[in-house]
């Protein structure tokens, strides 16, 4: 039970970034973070000792945000962005980037916006993101690698990484009289009409 507890403490620091880049909001994350501990200390006897106990915690948390959301079914303002958070001491010209940083990451989507956080700032291997979201760990290295090129777009002045050329979209399928699709025989996939 002591080696329960002092896991639980020395984790707190990674709990707490965690639910910052889940919630965007410092108060709401203490809240997560302070329900989560007391979820994990309610069900601490299901823990297995020897296991990753930081991915189980993690596990935890997430879900407690899952099931708060689902209770609020509202979202967070991008807005709330907790810019005290990446504030640091230093020229006018670092605040700035820094404050253009913090509200970059609020555009990213929650899922690459939490993955980035799991790695970046609290050192989760791919493997242990890909079993803490419960995706896989391809998915978990896709989501890094998105948010990573996503803001460096936005932090150049860019809209859009660059990416391959884009293939052209199909045009929308024509109707039969019957309102049904019949595939054409053009290798591009176009479509004619019925009839």
């Amino acid at each position: 039970m002591h080696e329960f507890h002092d896991q639980l403490i020395a984790l707190l620091p990674k709990l707490r970034i965690q639910a910052l880049a889940l919630t965007r909001n410092r108060a709401a994350a203490e809240d997560l973070v302070q329900d989560a501990v007391a979820n994990a200390l309610a069900a601490q006897d299901s823990f297995t000792p020897g296991t990753n106990f930081a991915a189980w915690m993690h596990r935890i948390l997430r879900n407690r945000f899952i099931s708060t959301l689902r209770k609020q079914r509202e979202t967070t303002d991008i807005d709330d962005v907790p810019m005290a958070s990446f504030a640091v001491s230093g020229a006018h010209e670092d605040r700035m980037v820094l404050k253009e940083l913090g509200r970059a990451l609020g555009r990213l989507p929650a899922d690459q916006r939490e993955a980035l956080f799991m790695v970046v700032l609290q050192g989760l291997s791919y493997e242990e993101v890909a079993s803490t979201t419960g995706c896989a760990v391809g998915t978990a290295k896709s989501r890094v690698f998105r948010a990573r090129r996503q803001l460096q777009a936005w932090l150049l002045g860019e809209d859009h990484p660059t990416t391959a050329p884009a293939v052209p979209e199909r045009a929308a399928p024509a109707r039969g009289v019957q309102g049904e699709r019949t595939r054409g025989t053009n290798e591009v996939g176009d479509f004619r009409v019925a009839g």
